[in-house]
């Protein structure tokens, strides 16, 4: 059973997506929150699997900061003996790709839904997310990777150290993400098993710190291993 928070300052949205949510098997809705600073409480709370954020959704302080917080290792003191995990986070908003977009993708969020998507592709995106996947509109993931693209490396603190981690295979892997394929894509060119890939995509995010895909895409980029063209 996939367990899902929602997240909306509206009461008759929450009202909706609850019930949408709820007519689904394997799908529960645990809890609702109306700003940032209670769904990072109820979150911690209740540990669900998903949370499902509209962007509109009022912070109390930095609206990336609240996606920072839901979305870091361990977000309570003794978390990791307890064998929680923080949840995926999949946001409903404008289309395009605003700072808000953008900067939330870069945080952790899983995915970026637009608010007018039809409930089954709602339903379907929340699965992905749950999954593991990136749930991203196309034109939103061109834009993003042409962004990381155009800035070119950023080096952060830590970031070298990260993907010095990486094996040569998983840094072919991680190239091969980067440039858009799948993982049975990445099989067949590289002559590799599915079940291989994905183990090794795992191994990755756990290495460079990722939630999904994109965030992958973003270190990719970012830490110089693959460059623009």
């Amino acid at each position: 059973m996939t367990t899902v928070l929602i997240v909306s300052e509206q009461a008759l949205q929450r009202l909706g997506l609850r019930m949408l949510l709820t007519a689904e098997a394997g799908l529960t809705v645990v809890g609702e929150a109306a700003n940032g600073i209670d769904a990072v409480r109820a979150s911690n709370e209740l540990r669900p699997d998903i949370v499902l954020l509209d962007s509109r959704t009022p912070d109390g302080a930095d609206g990336v900061d609240t996606i920072r917080r839901l979305t870091r290792p361990d977000p309570l003191p003794g978390a990791a003996e307890a064998g929680g995990h923080p949840p995926r986070l999949l946001i409903l908003g404008a289309g395009g790709l605003d700072a808000y977009a953008h900067a939330a993708l870069r945080a952790g969020a899983g995915g970026f839904l637009p608010e007018n998507a039809l409930p089954g592709e709602l339903t379907a995106a929340v699965r992905a997310v749950a999954a593991g996947n990136a749930v991203i509109p196309p034109g939103l993931t061109r834009e993003l990777i042409d962004a990381v693209r155009n800035q070119g490396p950023v080096r952060p603190s830590g970031r070298e150290h990260r993907l010095g981690a990486l094996t040569e295979r998983e840094r072919d892997v991680l190239t091969a993400v980067a440039s858009g394929w799948s993982n049975v894509e990445i099989a067949q060119r590289l002559s590799i098993a599915p079940t291989t890939v994905k183990s090794h995509v795992s191994s990755i995010f756990t290495k460079i710190g990722a939630r999904a895909r994109v965030q992958a895409v973003v270190f990719a980029y970012e830490s110089g291993l693959v460059r623009p063209r």
